[in-house]
This record gives structure tokens, sequence and C-alpha cells, in this order.
């Protein structure tokens, strides 16, 4: 069975060093934890002004490992000529998903600019991934004040575009939230990643597949933030059928990455 990360990073982050931020050291990584293919975008990009600059960085390090490493490109709708900056990303790049940071570049989700961002990616069949966080507040630095996203923010976006889809990530307490729940009127848009979610004590994983059902759950590690074995250590305690631990690890990556009917 071939492993998914929908949640991997390269690049660096300002307050912080990171290992294993480049494509080798990631690739190590994912041998040693037995992952076979992964999601990556730039961490750099988050901080730049120009965040085309870390999807190009991104282009550079990854071109000879197209068979393992996917490219996301993290866009800000904000900032000038950024359907430029998606076309490149699409066609020349060849990105199969966007990162979105909305408080990291000074936008919200309700913003035109979002949406019309969200629209052209979705009529490029690319997939939306939006962190809920992208580091532990307890762990920040002085200088960083970046608030999670809102789930009730997320809800409204999923509604406000049922031809987009999303992958949710770095977040929990979905079960509490119209987007974890079996009887929400949300289109079926979207998928959550488990990185922070409890697979044993609040078994939110196991409430996530009984209440959207197994093709709505997707592993993401966020590996090098992360170590990835503590995700897959999640699925191996799970208390889940065998196809149901085979969806999240395997098929719902690739079909959301167009690679499994």
């Amino acid at each position: 069975m071939m492993i998914v990360d929908l949640n991997a990073y390269l690049g660096h982050w300002p307050f912080r060093r990171l290992r294993h931020n480049t494509a080798d050291g990631l690739l190590a990584l994912m041998d040693r934890a037995g992952i076979d293919m992964a999601c990556v975008s730039s961490a750099s990009a988050i901080f730049y002004k120009n965040s085309q600059a870390g999807n190009e960085e991104l282009h550079e390090q990854i071109a000879d490992h197209a068979d393992r490493l996917v490219p996301f490109a993290v866009i800000n709708p904000s900032y000038a000529d950024w359907q430029h900056d998606l076309q490149v990303c699409a066609e020349d790049f060849g990105a199969r998903g966007l990162r979105l940071y909305p408080h990291y570049h000074g936008y919200e989700l309700a913003d035109a600019c979002c949406g019309e961002l969200i629209a052209a990616a979705a009529e490029r069949g690319m997939v939306i991934s939006l962190p809920i966080r992208q580091i532990d507040q307890r762990q920040r630095h002085w200088l960083l004040e970046i608030p999670d996203v809102a789930l009730t923010d997320l809800a409204g976006l999923v509604a406000r575009h049922p031809e987009a889809q999303f992958v949710f990530l770095n977040g929990l307490n979905f079960v509490n939230s119209p987007l974890g729940q079996a009887d929400s009127d949300l289109p079926a848009n979207y998928a959550i990643g488990i990185s922070r979610l409890s697979a044993v004590m609040a078994e939110e994983i196991r409430k996530l597949l009984d209440n959207l059902g197994h093709e709505r759950v997707v592993l993401g590690t966020g590996m090098p933030f992360k170590y990835p074995e503590v995700a897959l250590l999640k699925v191996e305690v799970l208390h889940a059928t065998d196809e149901e631990k085979q969806a999240i690890l395997s098929d719902n990556g690739l079909r959301m990455l167009s690679m499994k009917g």
C-alpha cells in the first residue's frame, strides 16, 4: 500500500531551526517512516513578501523528485499579480494544489480576492489546503501573533465554494463544529488531516470516520515541523477496519490528487 502525506514542507522558518527541510532531508525522513509520496509547499513562502519566490525555490529543489514530492503553491491573493503566479505554479511548476495562509498574509477567507483565487484554482482542478495553524501558539516567538483560523470561517468557506476541493490541516475539535457533524448542511467538498486529532483519548478520528465517512479523513503529518511517525502511529492504534486505514493512508490522498479514481 502506498502511503501519501498531504501536509509536508521544505524551506525555512524564521523563528526556529528546521531539520530535514531540504528535498534530500525530507526524502530521508519519508524513507525512515515508510511514506511514499508527500505534498510539499514552501515554509519560506509564508514569510516572503512575495510568496512566489518560495514557490520558485520549491520547484528548483523538487524538480528531480516528481515521483515522490508533489508541489503545492503558496499563493497570496492580496498580493499584486497573483493570477500570474497561479498560472506559473500550475502550468510550469506542476502544482496540484494550494496552501492558503490568510492570517499570515493579511486577508480574510470571506474577502473577494480569496474567493477569486479559490474559484481560479478550482477551475484548474487544484486542491486547496488550509492549515488551521502552522505552529503551537505556546511555542511561538514573541514577535509572532497569528491566531488559528476559526472553524466557523472554514464552514462558511466550503459553503460558498461547493465547486472546490478543500483539505484542512493542523486542526482539532472538528466534531464540535458543523465541519465534523453528520447532520450539517455543508457540501462534502472537504477532507480533514489527522495530525492534531486524537486516535485514543477523545477518539476524534474515529468520530470523524463515523460522521463524515472514511473518504473524508486523510494523512497529514506536518513534517518536518513534526516527526511523521506520530501521525502514522495514530492510524496504527486507531479502532478502524483495514479498509478505513487504507483510505486514510493512501486512497483518499491519491484520489484528491487525481491519481486514483
